[in-house]
C-alpha cells in the first residue's frame, strides 16, 4: 500500500460545510461518494492505493454524515437529488470540472443523479447500486432486515452493529459503527420518504440513454441487491460490456476485497483518462 499524506478540510456550501479527504496530484480527478450512514473513510484502501501516484483523489462526506455538517434544510438536502446538488456544488468550488466518479450504494444513486446535471463527468463506476426505474424496486432490491435499517431515523446499538455487518460483512471497523452512530437520522428517514414519492431522475432510463462510460462492479454475495437485475439493463455504454462480480465478497467489495477491486478501478480510470 502507498502511504501518501491525506489532507482533510471542509468546503462551505449552501447545504452546510462538506468534509473532504484529498490525496495525490495529477490532471485526472477521481471522486468517491459513500453510502447511506457511512463516510468517506470507507474508501481508504483506494485513497492509499497506487492511483494516488498519478491522480487527484477526493472522498467526500455527505451532508449529515462523517465530519460534514448536518443539512441546513434537511428536506432540501436529504434526497438523492439534494445530495447530488450538494456534492456538485462542493466540487465546483474545488474547481473539479471533469471528474471520474465512483459511487457506492446510495453514493452510486447520487452519482447517477450527478450525471444528469454535471456535464463534465468523464466516467462513472457504481457498486451496490441498482439503477431503478419507477417500477423496478421490488426486482432490484432484496427483502432484507438489515437493509430496512437504512430508512430508520433512530437505531439501537444492536441495530447499528447489524447495519454495519450488512454493509461490510466480516470486515467491520470501529469507524463504520461510529459513522452510523454519527449520521443524522433524519437523513435516512427523509431519503426514503423522498424516494418513495418519486424524487429524482429515472435512473434506469438515464443509464440506458447516457453515453458516458459506466462501470458496474459488485460483490457476488451482496445481501441487498439482485445482481441479475443489473445484468438485464440495456446500458448505453457499459464498460467492458459486462457487469463485474467479485467472488466471496458482499455489499462493499472495494472495502472487503481491495486486492480484487482496486485493479479494476485502476484499469477503468486509466482507460477513461
Amino acid at each position: 500500500m502507498v502511504n501518501p499524506e491525506i489532507k482533510s478540510y471542509r468546503v462551505p456550501t449552501s447545504h452546510g460545510a462538506i468534509a473532504v479527504d484529498e490525496v495525490g496530484k495529477g490532471k485526472t480527478q477521481v471522486v468517491f461518494v459513500h453510502g447511506n450512514s457511512s463516510c468517506g473513510r470507507i474508501f481508504r484502501h483506494q485513497m492509499l492505493g497506487p492511483l494516488s501516484r498519478s491522480c487527484r483523489l477526493l472522498a467526500l462526506d455527505l451532508p449529515g454524515h462523517g465530519a460534514s455538517d448536518d443539512a441546513i434544510d434537511p428536506y432540501r438536502t436529504y434526497t438523492r437529488p439534494g445530495f447530488a446538488d450538494a456534492i456538485t456544488e462542493a466540487l465546483r468550488m474545488l474547481s473539479i470540472s471533469e471528474p471520474i466518479v465512483f459511487g457506492w450504494s446510495l453514493g452510486g444513486h447520487i452519482a447517477i443523479e450527478m450525471a444528469a446535471r454535471f456535464q463534465g463527468m468523464r466516467g462513472l463506476m457504481i457498486s451496490g447500486t441498482p439503477p431503478v426505474g419507477p417500477n423496478d424496486a421490488a426486482l432490484a432490491f432484496r427483502a432484507s432486515g438489515d437493509g430496512a435499517l437504512g430508512r430508520k431515523r433512530d437505531l439501537s446499538s444492536t441495530e447499528i452493529v447489524d447495519f454495519a455487518r450488512g454493509m461490510a460483512g466480516d470486515h467491520v471497523d470501529d469507524f463504520l459503527r461510529e459513522a452510523i452512530t454519527r449520521c443524522d437520522g433524519r437523513a435516512r428517514e427523509i431519503l426514503f420518504q423522498a424516494r418513495d414519492a418519486g424524487a429524482g431522475v429515472d435512473q434506469r432510463k438515464l443509464v440506458e440513454s447516457n453515453s458516458m462510460p459506466l462501470a458496474v462492479v459488485n460483490g457476488e454475495d451482496d445481501p441487498f441487491i439482485h445482481l441479475d437485475f443489473l445484468d438485464g439493463i440495456s446500458y448505453a455504454n457499459l464498460w467492458e460490456a459486462r457487469c463485474h462480480r467479485l467472488p466471496g465478497v458482499g455489499h462493499a467489495p472495494f472495502w472487503g476485497a481491495p486486492a480484487l477491486f482496486n485493479p479494476i478501478l485502476e484499469r477503468f480510470v486509466r482507460e477513461i483518462a
